[in-house]
């Protein structure tokens, strides 16, 4: 019985990763045989998942929960890289013995991962070059989006900044709800994600709540306009017309993939 219990088990786990970006494209067996070599953890909110210059000793796969990946500077100012949502990988793994982490991870909620030993981990890259492909193109995609980021801090004003960096999110993290799109963020974390103060992104937000835009509740943000959004994310100063901002409200077809309904579990599709 209790091997029976622990191939569904087995079997349902293989079905929650199937669709993360780790196991892209992998056939069945191959994602079951490396399920089947990792652990499962769990941390709480504002737990330290790791930090910055910590040896890689593990490689996690989130699997619930939501964590913030970040760097800080001489001075102890915050940048955060990355929110992270299931279906992720936790922090790239680069696989070369002695590396190091480049970031500081913390879980922002309550967070269960799925565990590799590096050594093992590493084992299992060299025996399957499908896993090896995905683990470069994720690699690739974290190094592309902070290249992005790098050129809109240096480039665009404020206004277009946060606005990107919203839609992103959206993207990535959104959950429907009605007629809106939430976002589970702090306009702390924006500033953090966006090169912007606090005052500064708090100003945005209020002149786009009277837009018709967003509105703020605590630590979420309601986005009622996309179409409206991206104008603001291609505006190349930091106001918007005001008569292009009537009778524009979010509505089934945004232009936007992976948003979320509210509840639902697991990685964006």
């Amino acid at each position: 019985m209790r091997e029976i219990k622990e191939i569904k088990e087995i079997k349902e786990l293989c079905r929650l990763v199937s669709t993360s970006e780790l196991f892209v494209g992998l056939p069945p067996g191959d994602i079951e045989e490396i399920a089947c070599r990792a652990n499962t953890l769990r941390f709480w909110p504002g737990d330290v998942i790791h930090s910055e210059d910590d040896p890689i000793k593990q490689v996690l796969l989130l699997l619930e929960g939501r964590i913030k990946r970040s760097q800080f500077s001489k001075s102890g100012q915050e940048v955060v890289l990355r929110l992270g949502v299931p279906g992720e990988i936790v922090d790239v793994p680069v696989l070369l013995p002695g590396s190091r982490h480049t970031s500081s991870v913390v879980a922002l909620e309550a967070c269960k991962v799925l565990a590799w030993e590096a050594e093992t981990f590493n084992a299992i890259v060299e025996s399957l070059p499908g896993l090896l492909k995905n683990v470069q193109l994720i690699l690739e995609s974290r190094l592309a989006g902070l290249t992005q980021r790098f050129c809109e801090v240096s480039t665009k004003r404020t206004s277009p900044r946060l606005a990107i960096g919203l839609l992103d999110l959206a993207d990535r993290l959104g959950e429907r709800v009605d007629d809106h799109i939430e976002l589970r963020v702090s306009q702390e974390t924006l500033g953090q994600m966006t090169g912007m103060t606090l005052n500064s992104v708090s100003r945005h937000i209020s002149l786009w709540k009277t837009r018709g835009i967003v509105k703020q509740r605590r630590n979420i943000v309601e986005i009622h306009s996309i179409p409206l959004l991206l104008r603001c994310a291609d505006s190349v100063d930091d106001s918007v017309q005001g008569s292009e901002l009537r009778n524009d409200v979010v509505g089934p077809a945004t232009g936007l993939i992976g948003i979320r309904k509210k509840g639902c579990v697991g990685p964006p599709s």
